[in-house]
Order: structure tokens, then sequence, then C-alpha cells
């Protein structure tokens, strides 16, 4: 059985979510963050290196990192659901967004929570003047990034229901996590195509499922 080593509010929520669009029997161990730093514990580290969710385990096999997981369910368990046919246009579209999602989506949000929680954890002393520098790097080059991705993300949806076309894909759970962490950091929601992105995966059963197994996700609605 597929076993989801699964961390609170994280990109392991979009594991869960798949497993249940495809009718997949797993199980779920919990893993929480750190209240200081807000990192996984330590424990993770002994199913992955890194320490790092989502991480899978399934038949002796550890798969880390939610592109390669996807990609390892789909072909083990998916029965050609929810990847449109090779060779089709939709396919190839299929094929950026899921690697769009981690290889630039995510860079500038997590930038984004990054340099907003800087001044607060800084020394007392050295608060103002890394608040100051935050601030500029946001407003200089991260906060511009961000809108530009937001932008994107509202003129492509614009021109379909779903990322790769008219039908719903896994690629759609990989994008997922960077719109509801656009909607939370970056204003993203207040694009009319992203909020009806949004308002439409929120709505899908497997996905309401999905936050029943995992527990609380500050990101759903």
């Amino acid at each position: 059985m597929v076993i989801v080593h699964h961390l609170n509010n994280s990109r392991s929520q979009r594991i869960l979510w798949l497993l249940e669009e495809l009718g997949v029997p797993y199980e779920v161990k919990r893993y929480e963050r750190d209240a200081d730093t807000m990192l996984a514990p330590p424990e993770l580290r002994a199913i992955h290196p890194l320490g790092k969710s989502p991480v899978i385990t399934d038949s002796g096999k550890v798969i880390a990192e939610t592109g390669a997981i996807i990609e390892y369910i789909l072909e083990t368990y998916g029965q050609g659901r929810l990847i449109p046919a090779a060779g089709t246009a939709e396919r190839l579209r299929y094929t950026y967004w899921l690697h769009y999602a981690e290889g630039s989506a995510m860079t500038p949000l997590l930038l984004k929570l990054v340099f907003t929680a800087l001044p607060t954890r800084a020394p007392g002393l050295l608060r103002g003047l890394i608040k100051a520098v935050a601030n500029k790097a946001q407003s200089s080059f991260i906060d511009p990034q961000l809108k530009a991705h937001v932008d994107y993300w509202d003129d492509e949806l614009a021109k379909s229901a779903w990322f790769a076309g008219k039908d719903f894909t896994a690629a759609d759970i990989m994008m997922s996590f960077p719109l509801e962490a656009g909607a939370a950091r970056a204003g993203a929601a207040s694009r009319p195509h992203v909020k009806a992105f949004l308002e439409r995966i929120h709505a899908r059963p497997a996905y309401r499922e999905a936050l029943k197994r995992g527990g609380p996700y500050d990101y759903a609605h």
C-alpha cells in the first residue's frame, strides 16, 4: 500500500488529492512542523535524507519530490487517467505545467514568504535595517515577479477551464499549490480566472476527502 509521509500545510496535500481522485488505497503518516522554525521534524530524515515532504513509500520504494511522485502514481496506478494522450497538444501543455509548478512558480512565492518573515526573526537592534532591506527586495524584485506569474495564470486559464485544456488532469493538481499560495501571498484570487479555478478545485469531492484525511490545511476554503 502507498504510504504518504504527510507534513501539515505542505505540498504533500496534492498527493493525497491525487490518490483520492484515482481511488487508490493509501495510508497517511502525519508529521507536524516545528512551531518556531516551521520546518519539517527530524523524523522525516529517517524516510528520506533531506527530511522533506512529500515522500511516499510503496512496495519497498521511497519516492520524493511532488512531480516525481505524481508521475510514479500515474504510471503505477493511473491506468491512463488524469493525463492527456501522448502526442497531443494537451499532453505537451500538461508536461509543461507539471514542471512549471515547482520549477518556476514556487520560487517567487518562497522568496515572498522568506522576506516577509525576515524582519520578525531579526535581532531587535537590526530589525529596522533588515525590514528596510526586505521591503526593498519585495517591492523591486519579488512583487513584480509574482504579478507577472499571477497575470500569466489568469491569461492561460482564460483560454480553458483547466491548465492542459478542457479536461481536468494531474497538472491541475500540481498547479493547485502555487495558485493557493499565490492567493494567500500575492492576491491571486483577485484575478477572475484564477478565482474560478480555485473554486472549481475546492468543490471537487476528492479534494474535500483529501482534506479530511490530511488534517488542517491553511490554503483550503
